[in-house]
């Protein structure tokens, strides 16, 4: 994307729950062609919604309607004034300063891009277990929509707002579901989409909120389901 490119207005959702130690290691690195920040924060215990707003005051605060990951970003989803819609993970995992890369594709005709943490080589903060896990949705993600994909849980995503009507994204509870549920609705509902590689940065502090090993087959469900009853 050259410097002189005209961008559009883009907002950032991010979803935090206690995140307090990591936000200042992921608000300071968006890019300034950024129009708005919007943290959906789940009812955090702890400092989250003050460091967010002491790093950057111009951040906008909404409290998570209901439960799960997928609620908090439908609700900041609704809430998004840009034309393009970038999501962040809060825990550091998804670097700002890729997010050039990822808007790029929609300036150049794409309606939805999906990022990929195997695109650019193995994440090499990520145990073995769930390099493992997301290879296998991913292929059977790509045999069920004839489309060769390498990661379908990636949390960074950026899309048009204007698309999302066709994505029909209601939310789901599943922290894993989201991003599986976004692409792949992405992907049958005909729209022009792309894969972009990103580095995985791991999370930089706190616990992980991911399922366990025993989610990966509910994910399995959860392709299938979206192939063939919707």
């Amino acid at each position: 994307m050259a410097d002189n490119t005209r961008l559009p207005e883009v907002s950032v959702v991010i979803c935090a729950l206690n995140e307090e130690e990591s936000l200042p290691h992921v608000l300071p690195r968006i890019p300034d062609f950024v129009s708005e920040v919007i943290l959906v924060d789940g009812r955090s215990t702890d400092r989250t919604v003050e460091v967010a707003r002491t790093i950057r005051p111009d951040i906008r605060v909404l409290v998570q309607p209901g439960r799960g990951k997928g609620e908090a970003l439908r609700h900041g989803f609704k809430e998004a004034r840009g034309d393009v819609i970038v999501t962040l993970d809060a825990d550091g995992t998804t670097d700002p300063e890729e997010m050039k890369d990822m808007i790029r594709p929609l300036l150049e005709g794409y309606d939805f891009v999906k990022g990929s943490r195997f695109r650019r080589g193995l994440p090499k903060k990520m145990p073995r277990h769930r390099i493992f896990g997301n290879m296998v949705l991913a292929a059977f993600a790509s045999l069920l929509f004839l489309r060769p994909l390498t990661d379908v849980c990636s949390g960074y995503l950026a899309f048009w707002k204007r698309v999302l009507p066709r994505l029909d994204f209601v939310g789901s509870g599943k922290p894993s579901d989201v991003e599986v549920v976004l692409s792949l609705r992405a992907i049958k509902r005909g729209l022009r989409i792309k894969e972009v590689g990103h580095h995985d940065r791991g999370r930089i502090a706190g616990r992980s909120k991911m399922p366990s090993f025993r989610e990966g087959w509910n994910n399995i469900k959860l392709i299938s389901r979206e192939r063939f009853h919707r």
